[in-house]
């Protein structure tokens, strides 16, 4: 790992801190018991998308003899998804496993879900500032999501094997959560003044390409499990 990397990852994990100073529209961890507004909000958001079709096919995909699904419901320098990789890595070289031996499945839920969406809304939106997270250097916001390479990214360093992007076109299935998705929506109605309906068409313009949408991150996790996945809390 480069030492660049490896300060970014030092460097760029949320503390409670940083969630509670990021933008209004960025929400904290939630109570253990959440209020009932909060209850209100997730009823809301689960029935303004009920009408789009859940693309459940993945779990056919799940196949692999070592399966395991790694739950990333913090941002936390994208240690989450850089574990899902190195589990994979770790796993082929010591078992000597043959393609196709696993399957990874990464949810990225609540407080991660900035993780689900590309550099270009990274940038667009500022994201690196209001969450305060840096870049490579250390010196000024990160204007691309951390966890997905860029033409500068070096090839020949094994950590950027475990990037989401590089995850998922060797075949990791990548999940999102569609109640903390609702945290994205309301940037781009506050950013762009559009109507919530519009705001979530837009948004979903803005998912890392490959990732599927899901009902809830605990729909995944559970689905995930039913088709046989180890849970791995990866944050």
């Amino acid at each position: 790992m480069s030492s660049d990397r490896r300060t970014f990852l030092k460097s760029a994990g949320l503390s409670a801190a940083a969630l509670a100073s990021a933008s209004s529209v960025l929400h904290a961890a939630e109570p253990t018991s959440p209020p009932l507004n909060a209850v209100g909000e997730e009823l809301d958001a689960w029935e303004q998308a009920q009408q789009e079709a859940w693309d459940i096919s993945w779990a056919k995909r799940v196949t692999g003899k070592h399966k395991a699904m790694f739950d990333v419901p913090e941002i936390e320098g994208g240690v989450g998804i850089f574990r899902a990789g190195i589990w994979g890595q770790q796993y082929t070289d010591v078992l000597k496993l043959a393609p196709g031996d696993l399957s990874t499945v990464i949810v990225i839920r609540h407080a991660a879900i900035p993780l689900a969406m590309t550099s270009e809304f990274w940038a667009t939106y500022g994201l690196g500032k209001s969450l305060k997270i840096r870049n490579d250097k250390g010196k000024k916001w990160t204007v691309v999501n951390p966890m997905l390479s860029t033409p500068a990214t070096d090839p020949t360093v094994a950590s950027s094997n475990y990037l989401l992007d590089k995850q998922i076109a060797k075949g990791a299935i990548a999940l999102g959560c569609n109640l903390a998705f609702r945290q994205m929506v309301s940037i781009v109605a506050k950013q762009d003044k559009l109507a919530p309906a519009a705001a979530r068409e837009k948004a979903k313009t803005f998912l890392v390409p490959g990732l599927i949408m899901q009902p809830s991150g605990i729909f995944a996790n559970v689905m995930a499990e039913e088709a046989g996945c180890v849970f791995v809390n990866a944050v």
